[in-house]
């Protein structure tokens, strides 16, 4: 097999890897809502409005659904990958919303500072979105563990020098060992009791594919900060 093949389907593996483990967060949501929806009928059936929101939670969770299984059809029939224009702005807000329980539920502040005017970027918006959803997770589930102090994270988005888009997404848990920077993008590499070592190996895969890189650097007195760049795409404003 030839090297350009292997990586093609290297590639494809990973981000099929990556659908099945995004298309669980959705379905897992259309079910938390609907089982909110049917408590709330039997408690407040008067209460139309919050069931409605919930209605809408689970259409929106359905299309999303729907985008990876279709996204994963392509991926099968090895039709080529998507290219769009995109602002990683908004995808990063969209990964947002999908974590929102998440960060609610482990009582992480999330701050946001994203830079106006930003090049657009060639990509897979699910793929790019999976990336952002599971370095989100992954600060999270880094911070979960450690009682003291606030739990905080911190999303920028700048233009780098070079032209290139930057994303980093800053926790405040004590930090990674500087020894294993490099090795939590280890395919099976986990410093977690419950972790797979999945996650981030995927994130590096699907960066390195939209001709980015992803890295880890410690955050100063504490917190890890993992951050990725993408070029910028071919219609982008100089």
């Amino acid at each position: 097999m030839s090297s350009s093949r292997s990586g093609t389907v290297t590639s494809n593996m990973f981000s099929l890897s990556a659908s099945i483990a995004e298309i669980s967060q959705p379905i897992s949501a259309v079910v938390m809502n609907a089982e909110a929806a049917l408590q709330l009928l039997l408690v407040q059936p008067t209460d139309t409005e919050a069931v409605r929101r919930l209605l809408a939670c689970i259409v929106k969770d359905g299309m999303r659904t729907g985008d990876i299984v279709d996204r994963t059809r392509a991926l099968i029939k090895k039709a080529p990958p998507r290219r769009d224009c995109l602002e990683i702005n908004a995808v990063t807000l969209e990964a947002i919303d999908v974590t929102h329980d998440e960060l609610v539920m482990n009582g992480v502040l999330v701050q946001m500072k994203l830079a106006k005017d930003l090049p657009l970027v060639q990509g897979d918006r699910v793929q790019l979105r999976q990336v952002m959803v599971n370095l989100i997770i992954n600060a999270v589930e880094a911070m979960s563990p450690h009682a003291a102090g606030a739990r905080e994270l911190l999303i920028r988005t700048v233009k780098t020098k070079s032209g290139s888009v930057l994303v980093a997404v800053c926790d405040s848990c004590p930090g990674v060992d500087p020894e294993n920077l490099e090795r939590i993008f280890d395919t099976f590499f986990t410093t977690k009791a419950a972790g797979l070592g999945m996650r981030l190996s995927i994130c590096r895969a699907i960066i390195l594919a939209h001709g980015g890189r992803l890295s880890a650097t410690r955050g100063g007195a504490q917190g890890t900060i993992l951050q990725f760049t993408l070029p910028a795409g071919a219609d982008s404003a100089s």
